[in-house]
């Protein structure tokens, strides 16, 4: 993070691969879905490239292992609502919290921050998993990837929450696990951290242009306590 640069008063922290491992799930419920086109499952090392970019990617990267594009448009429609009648279903049930999450969220709150989640992930599935792994108290604000007309990589969602907070974007960080994150924060024109256990598309978040790499997010609130001067 850049020296002289202005405080940071506040922290909008990705979902999937930042705060939860989120692929158990992925997998119960794509698999679900795709034997209901009489598909054989897929494993979590062929689902965790393919996460971040939304469900509507998603869904058509899956049927893309099988089906070629005018068969994908066909039957994308079936898919898509198979596929949220069976993420709602399990929802949480096989997710887990990374290292450092609640310590770190606890510590970014003892620093003063306003907290804000943004994810790509739908709003009717990231309201109930937030608030089932107990991250819901920590966030003033919470967008999904419909809850605003663009999604990450574009820098509408976290200009809003710049907006809604009522500070300029260098006063903000974003943290994620991926490129999305990164370009969204960049292009916002607001600090970025990245974490290295995600899932980033399947590539080394070393490639990602951030503003540093911290182990977790309590690593996260440790680098910018000192960069605040607190």
């Amino acid at each position: 993070m850049r020296a002289g640069a202005a405080a940071i008063r506040a922290a909008i922290i990705d979902l999937d691969g930042t705060m939860l491992d989120t692929v158990p799930d992925f997998e119960l419920a794509l698999n679900a879905m795709r034997a209901e086109f009489s598909l054989a499952p897929i494993t979590q090392d062929v689902i965790k490239p393919m996460v971040g970019k939304g469900s509507e990617k998603l869904i058509r990267d899956v049927l893309a292992l099988d089906f070629d594009a005018a068969r994908i448009d066909a039957v994308y429609n079936e898919a898509m609502a198979a596929y949220q009648r069976h993420y709602l279903a399990i929802n949480g049930e096989r997710s887990v919290l990374f290292d450092g999450v609640i310590e770190g969220l606890r510590a970014l709150r003892e620093l003063g921050l306003r907290l804000a989640c943004v994810t790509n992930k739908p709003i009717s599935f990231t309201t109930p998993l937030l608030a089932q792994k107990g991250l819901a108290p920590y966030f003033e604000l919470v967008y999904g990837g419909d809850s605003l007309p663009k999604k990450k990589p574009d820098p509408l969602p976290l200009l809003q929450v710049c907006s809604d907070f009522d500070l300029p974007p260098p006063q903000v960080v974003a943290i994620g696990d991926s490129s999305n994150d990164a370009e969204a924060a960049r292009a916002a024109r607001c600090f970025v951290l990245t974490v290295p256990y995600g899932y980033n598309h399947g590539r080394p978040v070393q490639e990602i242009d951030s503003d540093g790499i911290v182990n977790s997010l309590l690593d996260a609130a440790k680098l910018i306590r000192a960069h605040n001067g607190a």
